[in-house]
């Protein structure tokens, strides 16, 4: 059985949707998961990038494309009433219900529920005073304990190359996005693709130079 760990953040339209499709990508397939809630703001920090929503024209079109893939799978998705929204709540809510910065699918799936279903705002204090109440915390919400679990598990995915969510490691490789998951299906499956040198040696090749402009 392989394991698969899972990092995400609610924030992330993506992360919902894989989340949401796993089970019948990987239906079948013998392996087990665990949920790892990061901040991607400090992810993309990490990697000089910029979030999909802070780029005005890539904005529009990432919220096409969420649409129509929940569309095109089944999978039930509104957009919240404002996006971006300020995650942390959310992320430090999932980390109070568990000791080591590992949630379940329970807990996972009502916060991600609450965000991209309904078209609410995710934000609202009052929702969000309202699904506290629906989970099982086992640790203060606001506590140094779970700010620093959120910390730790952020920087655990960076040394593990997580560059964005969702994305998937498995002994050791990483596998990224919504489309991500036919590529982790035919790893886990055995394909031996992933062993030849065209898959190993893809990124052993000098860039180019970027030109000024």
């Amino acid at each position: 059985m392989k394991h698969i760990d899972f990092y995400l953040d609610f924030i992330s339209p993506y992360a919902y949707l894989a989340f949401e499709h796993m089970p019948q990508a990987l239906e079948g397939l013998s392996y087990s998961v665990a949920y790892r809630p990061i901040l991607l703001g400090a992810v993309l920090k990490h990697h000089g990038q910029l979030g999909p929503a802070e780029i005005p024209a890539k904005r529009t079109w990432t919220y096409q494309h969420v649409l129509w893939l929940g569309h095109a799978h089944g999978i039930p998705i509104e957009m919240p009433a404002t996006h971006p929204y300020n995650p942390l709540p959310h992320l430090r809510l999932a980390l109070a219900t568990t000791e080591d910065g590992e949630i379940n699918r329970y807990v996972a799936e009502t916060i991600l529920h609450e965000v991209w279903r309904g078209g609410a705002e995710a934000g609202d204090p009052v929702r969000y005073e309202a699904l506290a109440q629906c989970l099982p915390l086992v640790r203060e919400l606001n506590g140094d304990a779970v700010k620093a679990q959120l910390r730790a598990g952020t920087d655990a995915a960076v040394a593990a190359g997580v560059f964005g969510t969702p994305s998937y490691v498995v002994d050791g490789r990483l596998f990224w996005g919504f489309d991500g998951l036919a590529m982790l299906r035919a790893y886990l499956a055995g394909d031996a693709w992933f062993d030849s040198p065209a898959y190993l040696q893809a990124d052993q090749r000098p860039g180019m130079t970027r030109p000024r402009p």
